[in-house]
């Protein structure tokens, strides 16, 4: 089935303490397209300005990825981050952010938008969220992504949103600052109550945890022991997540469990080089292989 996800388009400029590269390709809706197009059709909605480079939509298309939700805003520039990570690669320091034509960016559902059965909303305002949600008449399964920002400024359009998504994904710090809980256990039951059927919390290199009314657990990361750049791997996480989902046409806890794996098995890949210049180089197999792997891991 087709999958659909709503999100940032950026130019990024990363600083870890092995290399700094300028004017990457980033955005959570280009990790997320990516990732999922290993796996199912993905039609992809967002905004650049004029100084958007043409190759990198061609890069996306080249992929297979529906970028005809992709606008160019005419006078404006494209959404623009720097951030430095500090030696442990799981902690960063934001340096600048331009949201530029995010700041008025109101996604608009065309009429092959409306009708894909698997919905993502990637990290934006939950006013901008709720917004595409009214418009996805056809979405089967809502999962959203959410960030610190959005917490403590827009809480209650966020509670609006928690009470009409059938999933929420986001990290662990997002998810104590939600709950007002510093117990991660207790926090993930804490954001479930609040309205999605389940939650995903992810917690960097040390994988992530699974909540619903029936069931919990705690999946480790795949163990890659190069890690270059960690931009956009919780976005990727998501991708391979949603993408497994969509390609299935099945999200009961099995095909959810069997999706997480996915995702941090994808997710483990993007952090082994800068913005997709990893996930260029795979294909399905190398996924499938290192699943394999994982699987193994998880045995006893």
């Amino acid at each position: 089935m087709t999958l659909l996800v709503v999100g940032s388009v950026a130019l990024d400029c990363v600083e870890t303490p092995v290399a700094t590269r300028d004017n990457v390709l980033g955005g959570s809706a280009v990790f997320f397209s990516y990732a999922a197009s290993f796996f199912s059709p993905v039609r992809l909605i967002g905004a650049v300005g004029e100084d958007w480079p043409l190759e990198h939509t061609k890069m996306l298309q080249a992929k297979g990825i529906d970028t005809s939700g992709l606008e160019t805003i005419k006078g404006g520039r494209t959404f623009r981050w720097r951030g430095r990570y500090l030696p442990n690669m799981n902690d960063r320091e934001t340096l600048e952010v331009h949201l530029n034509v995010l700041e008025q960016f109101q996604p608009v559902l065309h009429d092959t938008h409306r009708d894909c059965k698997f919905l993502f909303l990637g990290n934006a305002s939950p006013i901008v969220q709720l917004n595409v949600l009214e418009q996805a008449k056809g979405a089967v399964l809502t999962v959203a992504d959410t960030m610190d920002l959005w917490i403590n400024i827009q809480r209650d359009e966020l509670g609006q949103l928690l009470r009409r998504i059938d999933g929420l994904v986001l990290n662990d710090s997002e998810a104590k600052l939600l709950a007002n809980d510093e117990n991660l256990v207790r926090a993930g039951h804490a954001v479930r109550a609040m309205g999605p059927k389940f939650v995903v919390i992810k917690k960097g290199e040390h994988g992530a945890m699974f909540f619903s009314e029936h069931e919990t657990y705690v999946m480790p990361a795949y163990p890659t022991p190069t890690v270059l750049d960690p931009t956009g791997a919780g976005d990727s996480f998501a991708g391979g997540m949603m993408g497994h989902l969509a390609a299935i046409d099945r999200f009961d806890q099995q095909a959810l469990k069997e999706a997480i794996a996915y995702g941090i098995v994808t997710a483990s890949f993007t952090v082994e080089d800068f913005s997709l210049d990893r996930l260029e180089k795979l294909n399905r197999h190398d996924l499938d292989r290192r699943l394999d792997e994982y699987r193994r891991m998880l045995l006893f």
